[in-house]
Formats: structure tokens, C-alpha cells, sequence
């Protein structure tokens, strides 16, 4: 596969093993500005992938561009890393730090050396997520939706122009997810950014482009509309579980709601959503995902 120099990200039939597993297995996708949605359940191979992007590992074997730049030459890594900003699943703050001293510290990892200039940064960033009134509160204070905040924060130090965020909602009451969705949709703005969720309506509410990575395979790249096409006449209302379905529940209104890839003669079919379509595509395991 020949990669582009023009998308922000460029991924192509990338395998990475860790011993007897192999998280990734030839998955491939491509990303430009906004946000792309990187939808799979846990276990998927999303992380590692992720990792890849932030520059913390290598593949195996495969081809990875960032910024129009290889990753594996070490000046090109160092130019990318300048331009990039990562929001790991675990950030690894430090508690005894304030918010203030946690992306002080960062900055000065990313070469920022200037201490009033450095400063001015991170008072930007921090007022950029809506911190700027707690950013002398230590982190161990603060609750998981502000410490989340503070490790969006440190992401954004020196404007880049590729931002990777693992999992930023995972754990976030319904107010503070909210919250991040206006933040990471201003983000996308003029930039690419990388969005690993397992929460479809995430994606549904964010992205303009998806990939759906199972089983560390690309199951599916495209926007989100193409992705909801794929469940068109796969969805249908009964008054029980059909048994033509792979999966079915029972709704608010009583009525079951069935998934499948045949749908029985006469049955009522219904517009189908994000989640329809990611639950066909991840197959067998799609009952245990829902549960």
C-alpha cells in the first residue's frame, strides 16, 4: 500500500506483537484535519495503535507516517513529538503537583526553557479547558472531570497540529462528557485529532470520519454516515427476540429492538444508528460488548 505524504496520519497494514499476541494485525487508516472517531471494544488494540501515533512505539512491520514525517528516522520522530500532543488513558500525574506545576512540568519536557514564556503557555492552556480558577489546587483535589482537564491541557501545550487522546470520557458523569465534547470539538478545528472511544455516541457526536479496529484488524474506515448505512434493513421492532437475530433488547416501550443480518419477512424495519452498525460489524462478541 502506498501512503500519501498529504494526510496528517497515515497508517498502512501495521502488525505489532507482544509475545504470543498480536495486538495489531495489518490494520491500516488515514487522517486529516478534525476529529477522527477510533471506535472498538476494549481489548481491540486501540491503545497500541494509539501509542504508535504518539511515537512511543514502533511496528513491527508496516509503513507509519505522521505530519509528513517517518517516525522511525530520529530526527523526523523529534520534529513530530514537537507537534504533537498526547492525552494517555493513564496521564500519570503526579498528585502532590497542582495543576499549575503538572503542565509547568510537561511544558519543560517539551523543550518550552523560556520560564516567563512557558509560563503565559500553560496559563493558556489551562484557561483554553476552563482551569484557570483551580490551577493552583493540587491534582489530588481535584475531580476526575478537572483532572482530566489538566491532562487535556497539557495535550494542547505549543498549539499542536496532531492531538491523540486515548479514552477521554471513560469514567465522566453525563455533565462533565459534555463538557469534553465541546472542548474536543473546538480542537478539531484546524487540526487532526485522534479520538479512541468504546462510546458511540461519542463518535456520533464528534467525528467526522471513524475506523472501527477489532481483534487489532480495520474492520471499517469512512465517515460515520457510511458507517450507518452498513446497518440499513438490519434492524427491525418486534413484540419478542427474533430469532434471525444476532442480537436483540428489550426497550423502553416494550418492544424488542433486533439485529441481525436477515430480518424476517413483514418485520418492522427502523433507521438504524451508530451503535447498530458497530454491534453488526463486531459480530459474535457485539452481546458481550453490550452488556
Amino acid at each position: 500500500m502506498t501512503i500519501s505524504a498529504n494526510p496528517a496520519v497515515a497508517v498502512a497494514d501495521v502488525d505489532k506483537t507482544f509475545g504470543r499476541t498480536r495486538a495489531l494485525d495489518g490494520v491500516s487508516l488515514t487522517a486529516a484535519a478534525g476529529v477522527t472517531g477510533l471506535l472498538g471494544p476494549n481489548g481491540a488494540g486501540k491503545t497500541t495503535l494509539l501509542r504508535m501515533l504518539a511515537t512511543v512505539l514502533a511496528p513491527d512491520s508496516g509503513h507509519l507516517r505522521l505530519l509528513g514525517r517517518d517516525p522511525a528516522d530520529a530526527a523526523d520522530r523529534l520534529e513530530i513529538r514537537r507537534r504533537l500532543g498526547y492525552l494517555p488513558q493513564e496521564p500519570g500525574f503526579h498528585r502532590g503537583f497542582t495543576a499549575f506545576e503538572f503542565v509547568d512540568y510537561v511544558a519543560i519536557l517539551k523543550e518550552m526553557t523560556n520560564r516567563r514564556a512557558r509560563h503565559d503557555e500553560v496559563r493558556r492552556v489551562l484557561q483554553q479547558v476552563g482551569l484557570e480558577q483551580v490551577s493552583g489546587t493540587k491534582i489530588r483535589a481535584l475531580s476526575g472531570g478537572m483532572r482530566r482537564r489538566v491532562g487535556l491541557a497539557q495535550a494542547l501545550l505549543r498549539d499542536p497540529e496532531l492531538v491523540v487522546l486515548d479514552e477521554p470520557t471513560v469514567g465522566l458523569d453525563p455533565e462533565q462528557r459534555l463538557r469534553f465534547r465541546e472542548l474536543i470539538s473546538r480542537m478539531g478545528e484546524g487540526r487532526c485529532v485522534i479520538l479512541s472511544t468504546h462510546q458511540t455516541e461519542d463518535v456520533a457526536a464528534l467525528c467526522g470520519a471513524v475506523a472501527v479496529v477489532h481483534a487489532g484488524r480495520t474492520l471499517f474506515t469512512g465517515t460515520p454516515a457510511q458507517l450507518v448505512s452498513l446497518a440499513e434493513g438490519h434492524v427491525w421492532l418486534d413484540s419478542e427476540r427474533s430469532p434471525d437475530a444476532r442480537l436483540a433488547w428489550r426497550t423502553g416501550t416494550g418492544h424488542h429492538r433486533n439485529i441481525g443480518d436477515v430480518p424476517p419477512a413483514g418485520a418492522e424495519l427502523v433507521s438504524p444508528g451508530i451503535e447498530d452498525a458497530y454491534l453488526l460489524l463486531i459480530g459474535d462478541e457485539a452481546a458481550t460488548v453490550a452488556a
